[in-house]
């Protein structure tokens, strides 16, 4: 089995905090989750998160203008620079305290971060194709000036259209008017006048006007007039700058009960300006008449951060409470994105048996179903009241059961979207397990309060029977592949197997020395897997009730501090387990997780560690640091249990809404550190993949690479010239048939195509980026169709179909257009021979009677080397051959 998979995608989180950024075509939206950033394509209706990940929680993203390079801080200030194409890291650097605001300068040239209560402002870094040369800086950052004169911290920065002239807005109550460069009779000048602070300020896009807005919803608008008191000008004189300055000339209010400003957006080429609110309203309005176009409900809590993108049709709202994303296109008053994460952590993970879909089940009481190609959320089911401990799919349809501590398992139809089937027990139970026949007859669940197992028919709903044997909590609940056998596990310290269709109800139970936790079995039905308490892996023959293996996992589990444990992570490992297992496709690996930041996947026969892989390396979770820094310890105890949420400046940040006793706690609270684990574990039926419910999401890691790389970029040296070069002198088929797809010529296309050897298709189709294969497939069956070269065109289709099949049937639903004119292509050519074969199939039973060339050169061969051998032998005993050519009348051949 293949061991060596890469995180491929992040689903389950779509927004945490920070701000959300537009890419300048305005098709895809780009949103900080965790310490790294999703990218959600609006047009094609797919999501993907960049591999690259920070130590912290992203704060700040910004893209240049062209949209090739992206800049993401973090909440230590620490940077990432990075390629946004390639999706590669370039470059790390660090501006040593936490960064506020950024954004790029309009000519690309210089990017601005509010750093503290100073502005700082950056060469942008070159990349080959800024300069004719293609040469890049030896230096990445080089800084240009720092601006001071804020008291507080910088909240945001806006650029003037020109790049000349900046706005930076701060808490303090004052938004400043900066130069990049010293500019004759310009002075920086501050717009003071606000009553709370100031959250942006943004230039018209005549630059005549300056507007800004603050936390109180108060909206100033600011022009460039004459002094009070000033002379006025004579007719043919120019007007004094002496007698000039930034006043205010209009004032408006939002009034919205009460509720304070979270964030605000203005898009100067429409004069659209939107607000968010704390009571998750939203309001957009036409300036400068200040006329309200839309209001609009969209959360219960507080709106985090609001944008345009780039024509001002689509509006971009994220709300870190909920971990809500939405788009809205104001003219139609319709979404085009509504996507939203668990509220609570989740508790269970299941794969639909295509491989297509990955369900989600959490405490918040919800159940997800997401689409794995697309990374979005199909479906939200909402009926169950408490947290849903379990789901499992039934091996053929598309039916889903789910397990909740509100007493009830519910059966789910995938394909309408509703609930059909409620099964609850005689007396109100929290179940904690679920298995289900794989026939789909019979479901069962398990309690945590009490020791019996249910048994329900699913076609019926009734209640069948109560297993009794556990004398503990029943932990885990599994089906054999077969359906002959149910499997469950105890905190009783027993394993027992149940064949719930015999006529017998007992069952011999296996000893283990500590609480089971998990169970699982293999896809054959011979061995049973259990994960125990204290650390172990148990391997059990089930038809023989024997050990057939185990293994020590405490030690590789164990890993991660929390900054409130007394004891290193290197002895903390009594206290890790596996809280659940699964076995790989094949049955030939098992992989675990638990209350740790690691997956460790191990070898069923030999019993080793094959991988161990870390699903977060972000330092804002707790259990993911090794050493914790003694600096940070004081008398009171360490910094980061330190509660400032009293230090809050306004009263709904005060307040502390968790229970007493909490473990998670309210997870927008300022110092809430959740802690990282791995509560579940799936593998893809496929086996290429497997996805882990962790704190920071769904995580999915693949065999296969997601990333479109595309190495050629479409330049004045991409010619047919250079093309035909490529592929004549070169010998360099894929390059040739790339720079010809870029060109997109079909003359140029059809005479590389047509030049490539036949041995090298194979190598051609293994090599191609897959940004690419939709078109070649194309064009494939077009040739197919309609060109003469029948055998050549059919050696292309089945080295695009067999080579690079996985991805097409992955990406079927991009495909579909194109596989439909494969299979029509290929279909017209089986009727053609088809009907050729029956209108000639005389002709052809007559050709294959015939002898084979082959054949008739072997007799030949046979006859002249009898005759030669005659003719020696007649030199000899010349009497002897003649009476034997008159015996047998054979007189041979003559050369």
């Amino acid at each position: 089995m293949k061991t060596e998979f890469k995180f491929s995608n992040l689903l389950g989180t779509v927004y945490c905090r920070g701000n959300l950024l537009f890419t300048p075509d305005g098709t895809c939206l780009l949103s900080p989750v965790g310490n790294r950033v999703t990218v959600f394509d609006l047009v094609n209706n797919k999501s993907y998160t960049l591999p690259f990940a920070h130590r912290r929680n992203i704060t700040r993203i910004a893209l240049t203008p062209r949209g090739n390079l992206l800049l993401t801080i973090d909440e230590d200030g620490r940077a990432i620079l990075s390629n946004f194409q390639r999706r590669v890291a370039l470059h790390h650097f660090s501006f040593r305290a936490p960064v506020s605001a950024l954004a790029f300068a309009p000519s690309g040239r210089h990017f601005a971060v509010g750093v503290e209560r100073h502005v700082e402002v950056w060469h942008t870094p070159s990349t080959p194709d800024t300069n004719a040369e293609g040469e890049l800086e030896f230096a990445p950052f080089v800084r240009h000036r720092v601006y001071a004169g804020h008291y507080d911290n910088v909240q945001s920065i806006e650029w003037s259209s020109d790049s000349r002239f900046f706005l930076s807005s701060s808490k303090d109550l004052t938004a400043r008017i900066w130069s990049l460069d010293p500019e004759v009779g310009f002075e920086p000048t501050t717009l003071a006048g606000h009553r709370e602070a100031v959250h942006g300020a943004w230039f018209s896009k005549d630059q005549e006007t300056i507007w800004t807005i603050s936390r109180d919803g108060a909206l100033f608008q600011w022009a460039y007039t004459r002094k009070p008191g000033a002379p006025e000008p004579e007719e043919d004189e120019m007007e004094d700058d002496a007698n000039m300055n930034w006043r205010i000339t209009q004032k408006h209010y939002f009034l919205q009960n009460n509720a304070k400003l979270t964030c605000a957006a203005f898009h100067p080429e429409t004069n659209l300006l939107v607000a968010g609110f704390s009571n998750g309203i939203f309001t957009l309005y036409e300036l400068p008449e200040f006329n309200m176009i839309h209001t609009l409900s969209i959360s219960q809590n507080d709106i985090d951060f609001v944008t345009l993108n780039k024509t001002g049709e689509w509006l971009a709202f994220g709300a870190s409470k909920l971990g809500q994303l939405l788009v809205w296109e104001w003219q139609s008053e319709s979404y085009i994105l509504k996507q939203q994460g668990h509220f609570d952590a989740m508790n269970a993970i299941a794969y639909s048996p295509d491989g297509q879909r990955v369900i989600t089940a959490a405490d918040d009481g919800k159940i997800k179903v997401w689409d794995v190609n697309s990374g979005f959320c199909i479906v939200t089911f909402t009926e169950h009241t408490s947290g849903v401990t379990a789901c499992e799919f039934a091996k053929r349809g598309n039916i889903l059961f789910t397990a909740s501590l509100d007493g009830s398992v519910r059966a789910w139809d995938l394909i309408r979207y509703r609930n059909f089937r409620t099964f609850t027990a005689p007396t109100r139970l929290a179940f904690s397990s679920l298995a289900v026949d794989p026939s789909g007859e019979v479901v069962c669940a398990g309690s945590l309060d009490d020791f019996d197992i249910h048994v329900w028919s699913v076609q019926t709903g009734q209640l069948l029977d109560q297993l009794a044997g556990h004398e503990g909590p029943v932990s885990s609940l599994a089906f054999t592949a077969d359906g002959g056998s149910l499997v469950s596990g105890s905190w009783d310290h027993t394993v027992r197997v149940w064949s719930i269709f015999g006529r017998t109800q007992t069952s011999e139970p296996l000893i283990l020395q500590a609480d089971v936790l998990c169970v699982a079995v293999r896809p054959d039905s011979l061995q049973v897997a259990v994960s125990t308490l204290d650390g172990q892996l148990t391997f059990w023959s089930i038809g023989e009730a024997v050990q057939q293996g185990g293994v020590d996992g405490r030690r590789d589990i164990s890993g991660g501090r929390k900054i409130s444990d007394r004891r290193t992570a290197a002895n903390a490992a009594g206290t890790k387990s596996f809280n659940t297992i699964v076995y790989s496709a094949d049955g030939s690996c098992v992989l675990a997780s638990g209350n740790s930041k690691y997956i460790c996947l191990y070898s069923v026969t030999t019993g080793s560690l094959l991988k161990k892989y870390t699903v977060s390396i972000n330092l804002s979770l707790d259990g993911t640091q090794e050493f914790l820094n003694s600096k940070l310890l004081g008398e009171a105890g360490p910094a980061g249990l330190i509660d400032t949420q009293g230090e809050a400046s306004d009263l709904e940040d005060r307040i502390d809404r968790t229970m007493p006793g909490a473990n998670r706690g309210d997870l927008a609270a300022r110092k809430q550190r959740p802690e990282v684990r791995v509560p579940a574990v799936s593998f893809s039926p496929t086996g290429r993949a497997f996805c882990a419910a962790s704190t920071e999401g769904l995580l999915i890691y693949s065999l296969d690479t997601t990333t479109q790389f595309d190495p050629f970029d479409l330049d004045i040296d991409i010619t047919p010239a250079t093309t035909l070069a490529t592929l004549h002198e070169e010998k360099n088929y894929l390059k040739a048939l790339v720079m010809a797809f870029r060109l997109n010529t079909a003359g140029l296309i059809q005479r590389v195509y047509e030049a490539i050897p036949v041995d090298d298709i194979p190598h051609v189709v293994d090599d191609l980026p897959t940004t690419y294969l939709p078109r070649l497939l194309r064009f494939v069956a077009h040739n197919t169709a309609n060109s003469p070269h029948l055998e050549f065109n059919l050696l292309w289709n089945a080295a695009l179909l067999g080579r690079r099949g996985r991805w097409l049937k992955d990406n079927a639903a991009m495909c579909a257009p194109e596989l439909r004119v494969v299979q029509k292509a290929i279909s017209s050519i089986r009727t053609e021979l088809m009907r050729v074969a029956e209108e000639n199939v005389y002709t052809i039973d007559y050709l294959l009677a015939q002898p084979k060339a082959s054949d008739v050169s072997n007799k030949l061969d046979l006859l002249t080397s009898t005759a030669h051998d005659d003719s020696n032998a007649a030199s000899v005993d010349g009497d002897d051959d003649e009476s034997m050519e008159e015996e047998d009348g054979w007189i041979g051949l003559e050369d």
